[in-house]
């Protein structure tokens, strides 16, 4: 048992690249499923989907991604057109689609930019791994730090009422900015909109900076561990062939 052990682990190291990518990718991916399974009518397995997700995102769907509907992402007003005139978020979150609205994709855009760039960037640090540095801590903080920000001003913003705080207006940035833009740039969450390209950008960013962080040492620290238990085993198979020798 201790052997089978010791090879699991011994294999681990030297795949681990390979199993993240599996389990993890699984585990992107299974959001975007939930509306395959809804629009082929596989309810049961979908929902499951929508209910296992709900524990690591809000699912707001006018934060949302929608399948097979007439558009990507809706406004605040067209959600509530079909699922009620409700500012409840706890109502808000249940809302996944209908066959004629489209299937929402089971976490917001945030979580999709954050999570699916963490993937994405594992491949392309793969590729790259021996020609780039990692990154210092303080960089990969640099990154985190506007995630941080756009979610903790969302946050602020939502308790004053989903649709009603400064982040679904920003007045502010109109100020700023001297209505440089459409009005549909600075109100709301649809695509396109202020709010949705800074949980993409911010999302991505964190992405960047885990991977380009984390992923190095990771990689150096199995790379050592393996290097250490080839040493082992060639000091072993000298000290055994010299005893047969000597025998």
């Amino acid at each position: 048992m201790r052997r089978i052990i010791k090879s699991m682990v011994s294999r681990f190291r030297k795949r681990w690249l390979l199993i993240f990518n599996i389990i993890y990718g699984s585990f992107v991916t299974l959001p975007f499923i939930a509306p395959i399974f809804m629009q082929i009518g596989w309810e049961k397995p979908g929902k499951a989907i929508y209910f296992f997700y709900s524990f690591f995102c809000h699912q707001f769907p006018q934060r949302s991604f929608f399948f097979f509907g007439d558009k990507f992402m809706f406004s605040l007003s067209e959600i509530q057109a079909v699922w009620g005139n409700t500012f409840d978020p706890m109502v808000l979150r249940k809302f996944i689609g209908s066959s004629d609205f489209g299937w929402k994709v089971a976490w917001s855009d945030r979580m999709v930019s954050m999570y699916t760039s963490i993937l994405i960037f594992s491949w392309l640090w793969y590729f790259l791994r021996e020609k780039i540095k990692p990154l210092s801590l303080w960089v990969f903080i640099l990154l985190s730090i506007p995630m941080g920000v756009d979610g903790f001003t969302h946050l602020v913003s939502d308790f004053s009422g989903i649709g009603q705080g400064f982040r679904d207006s920003n007045l502010w940035l109109a100020e700023l900015t001297n209505n440089a833009f459409k009005t549909t740039f600075y109100a709301g969450d649809a695509m396109g909109s202020f709010n949705s390209w800074m949980r993409l950008i911010t999302g991505t960013l964190f992405g960047l900076g885990f991977v380009m962080f984390s992923f190095p040492y990771i990689h150096g620290i199995f790379k050592g561990l393996n290097k250490l238990e080839e040493t082992s085993l060639s000091l072993a198979k000298e000290k055994l062939s010299s005893q047969n020798t000597s025998q």
